[in-house]
C-alpha cells in the first residue's frame, strides 16, 4: 500500500504541531496517539488479507488465461468449419 503525498503531508504538519506545543516527554505518548489515530484513514490490511487477495488474483488470472485458450480453440475450430 502507497501512503498518498497528503496523507504524508497531514501527518507531518500534525508532528510539527506536537513538537511546537508539546513539552519532549510527552512527545512519545503524543505521537503514539497520532498514529493510532492516522492508521485507519490510511487504510491499510493485514498481510494474511493481502496474501489472500494475491492468491485469488492469481486464480483468477489462470481462469482468464485458461478460457482465453478456449476461445482461441473455439475461433479456430469456427474458421476451419466456414
Amino acid at each position: 500500500m502507497l501512503f498518498s503525498n497528503e496523507k504524508i503531508k497531514e501527518l507531518s504538519f500534525k508532528i510539527k504541531q506536537l513538537i511546537d506545543s508539546s513539552p519532549i516527554s510527552e512527545l512519545e505518548t503524543n505521537l503514539h496517539a497520532l498514529i493510532q489515530g492516522m492508521l485507519p484513514k490510511m487504510e491499510l490490511v493485514s498481510r494474511e488479507e493481502f496474501d489472500i487477495q494475491a492468491a485469488l488474483l492469481a486464480r483468477t488470472q489462470q481462469q482468464l488465461k485458461q478460457l482465453e485458450e478456449k476461445i482461441s480453440q473455439l475461433e479456430q475450430a469456427n474458421a476451419a468449419r466456414k
